[in-house]
């Protein structure tokens, strides 16, 4: 018997498929094994890890060990990774495997060739790309575990400090600093619509900008009534070449597009591999295969005729790629639509897509530049356009109109104009315009800067930006507009307008912004280890972990050369580090003469009036949602003391409208109601009918949510309605209902029989086939 190891269940049935009779297919769930918790997990002489099977795998070792020995050979098909020849290695030692039955065997595909192909090419576990994991893994763990306990004595209890994390936080906060700093500049630009002989119209812009309002209103009377003619055409020859084939990174700044974060790409990409329909998902390579592009070739070559193919081999720019197999790509280039929902099918489809445009030929153009001036005057108004010629890759996208690429296309048709050809100045505007600092990150905006800056691998981005998420020194969030005056002037035939009209600016989606405490804690790792958190340093070593992986550097070598500047630098920052608290005096309370404050303090961001070594305690309370501590003022700290605000009796009992973690809320009887922002809800102008109607919502949803309830059971067994239909709830455990069940009309011996045929993964609220999924991405990627 034959058996084959992998790292999920989607892939091993997958691969079961390809392989048939005589072959077991088996799954790890991801790692089996990590670092000890205890001491760090870390020989801190010799810094050798100590590795040991993580407790929810227990079982499945168990199960591994038993195939293992009745098996007459083993195949360790985990990815074809770092952290895929890390699973095997430890597959191999914890199992207790031996060479002579053993082979290590990877595909960057799930297809039969590619199985096929594996296994009359097995080959030994290579211990360096082992090496470079471990090394990774074991360097996290040092910063990790050194650095977070001095956050937990220095800034607040519960926090991280990361290697790349903090790297990425260090980003977004420097840009958010660059963007408070910023002061925008005004200038004034200056468009014109011209009529041509033809009465068709030309659209321009002048060709420079002016600083000042009396330079722009002088510019507009000067060319009042003037005549104006075309001064010179020039037509250039263009083109537009398609982009490379996808790897990692660009996937996850392209698939942004379509609203997934970095994270659910990775996923929605992770199964449709598992599932056979596209190459591996974590590279760095632009490179396609020879069968790959001749399978491109037929598809084009059909589909479009021989003259839309120009077949291309791309080579990847960064020096430092690593496991450069192939570029994501789809198993099968006939299949233009694969996947089992819709978010898969759009992201296969992009795949493919960008695939096939690859080896297609270039759209030709035709760029058009018509000067247009008057007599005496040195400016000129510019107006461009563009021809297309020949569509080459942009037909695919004409078929599907895909709206992003086709209006890149083409910059505006210009209507046919002759040298000295006179036009007529039908309309100009002077608007003031304000330069803008450099955009706040969005997911894909960051990956593509980590990849920049040599910083992280394709296995790191996805798990990056999540965990400085969760560990909230980050928010994706919506930014609403400002607003500004802007000055305008008209010229409309001999009459010119001013005017000054309100715009908005400065509204944004899904950006990544730095938390109060994400800033406090980027300020203290960048004052004291300013080594960490350099960005060249983290490039570096990532150099290194690619030579450890390629056989050239020795990782304990590495490993003990930083710890021995690292550690003692530990100790001196524990010892001599001030408190950071982000402190930022507001002014005076009025009623005291006290100091008022906002600061990190034990429970996050708080205003404080008072010193902590006055006789009287000091006030606390804290911030709201939205405001923060190097914005907040002193009417709005004031008013936070307000709080709790009694709104009156209702049933005669007391109404009080209060903030706290998830938020503004009503309580009542001593439960609790949201309010709804959205709904022009606010904790301090909120009133006491309006409180009432929340708190009858509240409980007309309650009523609403309740079936039936078995009150003999202990603890009571309740029918409820929930966000995916009906469920169990029997203490604090919930549990699924069947679709196609009458929930009204199950008996209590029917709910039992639900609650004891229901797998503790298979709850209600979840979802276990995706909850499998993740808990493989998750255990894998440490």
């Amino acid at each position: 018997m034959n058996l084959v190891i992998v790292e999920s269940p989607a892939k091993a049935k997958t691969i079961k498929k390809f392989l048939g009779d005589g072959f077991e297919v088996e799954s790890s769930y991801g790692h089996i094994t990590d670092l000890a918790k205890k001491d760090m997990g870390i020989d801190k002489t010799t810094l050798e890890p100590i590795y040991q099977v993580s407790s929810d795998k227990k079982d499945v070792v168990k199960k591994l060990k038993s195939l293992a020995q009745k098996a007459d050979t083993i195949w360790l098909a985990s990815d074809e990774d770092r952290e895929g020849e890390a699973i095997a290695w430890h597959l191999y030692n914890e199992l207790k495997l031996k060479p002579e039955n053993t082979k290590r065997i990877v595909f960057h595909e799930i297809t039969q060739k590619a199985i096929q192909n594996a296994i009359e090419n097995p080959r030994d576990i290579d211990i360096n790309l082992v090496n470079a994991q471990q090394a990774r893994r074991v360097l996290d763990r040092l910063v990790g575990f050194e650095m977070s306990p001095i956050l937990w004595s220095k800034v607040k209890a519960g926090l991280s400090a990361g290697r790349v994390q903090s790297v990425a936080v260090r980003l977004i906060c420097e840009r958010e600093n660059e963007i408070k700093s910023f002061i925008p500049v005004p200038a004034y630009k200056i468009q014109a619509n011209f009529i041509n002989q033809s009465q068709q119209l030309v659209k321009s812009k002048l060709n420079i900008d002016f600083e000042e309002y009396p330079k722009a209103l002088n510019f507009i009377q000067k060319i009042k009534g003037k005549e104006f003619s075309v001064s010179s055409i020039e037509i250039k020859p263009g083109k537009r070449s398609p982009s490379a084939p996808f790897t990692t990174s660009t996937l996850q700044q392209e698939a942004s597009k379509l609203g997934f974060s970095v994270s659910r790409t990775m996923m929605l990409a992770q199964q449709l591999y598992e599932a056979g329909h596209i190459t591996y998902m974590r590279t760095d390579s632009v490179n396609l295969s020879e069968e790959a592009i001749n399978s491109a070739k037929q598809i084009i070559s059909d589909k479009f005729g021989k003259e839309y193919l120009q077949t291309r081999q791309y080579v990847t720019k960064n020096k430092s790629a690593q496991e450069a197999h192939e570029a994501i790509r789809p198993t099968n280039f006939n299949l233009q639509q694969a996947g089992e929902d819709d978010a898969q099918k759009k992201l296969y489809h992009l795949i493919w897509r960008r695939t096939l445009a690859s080896q297609m030929s270039d759209a030709k153009l035709e760029r058009t530049v018509v000067d247009i001036q008057t007599s005496g005057m040195d400016e000129k108004f510019v107006a461009r356009g563009e021809v297309l010629r020949f569509d080459g890759f942009l037909k695919l996208y004409h078929i599907e109109q895909d709206e992003d690429t086709l209006n890149e296309e083409v910059e505006g048709l210009l209507p046919k104009l002759t040298q000295g050809e006179s036009v007529t100045l039908e309309f100009a505007i002077a608007e003031e315009k304000f330069s803008r600092p450099s955009a706040r990150y969005n997911e894909a905006s960051l990956v593509r800067k980590l990849e920049e800056l040599g910083i992280g691998r394709p296995s790191t981005y996805a798990p990056t930006i999540s965990t400085i998420q969760k560990r909230q020194y980050v928010e994706v969030s919506d930014l609403e507009p400002k607003q500004r005056n802007v000055r305008k002037i008209e010229l409309k035939g001999e009459e010119i307008i001013e005017t000054i009209e309100v715009e908005n600016y400065g509204a944004d989606r899904r950006k990544l912004i730095p938390t109060d405490i994400g800033l406090v804690v980027n300020e203290f790792l960048t004052d004291h280890f300013p080594n960490i958190l350099d960005y060249g340093f983290t490039a570096k070593v990532e150099e290194d972990f690619d030579s450890i992986a390629g056989g050239s550097e020795n990782w304990k070598e590495m490993l003990t050369n930083f710890y021995k500047d690292f550690h003692p630098h530990v100790e001196e920052v524990k010892e001599n580090a001030d408190r950071a608290t982000g402190e930022r005096l507001l002014g005076q309370d009025p009623v005291s003469g006290k100091n008022i404050y906002a600061r990190i303090g034990r429970f996050g961001p708080m205003v404080q009036i008072g010193e902590t070594e006055d006789e009287e305690k000091p006030r606390f309370a804290g911030l709201m949602k939205g405001q923060k501590i190097n914005s907040i003022t002193l009417d709005e700290a004031l008013k936070l003391f307000d709080l709790p605000r009694n709104l009156g009796n209702y049933e005669d009992k007391k109404v009080e409208v209060n903030t706290g973690r998830f938020g503004p809320y009503v309580r009542h009887d001593g439960k609790f109601v949201s309010l709804k922002p959205k709904e022009g809800d606010e904790v301090f102008s909120i009133t006491l009918d309006r409180a009432v109607e929340l708190i009858e919502a509240k409980r007309e949803s309650d009523r609403n949510k309740f079936i039936k309830s078995f009150e003999e059971e202990d603890p009571m067994i309740e029918i409820l309605n929930g966000r995916w239909g009906p469920y169990i709830k029997q203490g604090k455990e919930n549990y699924k209902i069947p679709k196609d069940t009458d929930a009204q009309k199950l008996t209590l011996e029917e709910v039992k029989k639900l609650i004891k045929g229901t797998d503790t993964k298979s709850k209600a609220k979840a979802k276990p086939k995706t909850k499998t999924k993740k808990t493989t991405t998750t255990k894998k990627k440490s």
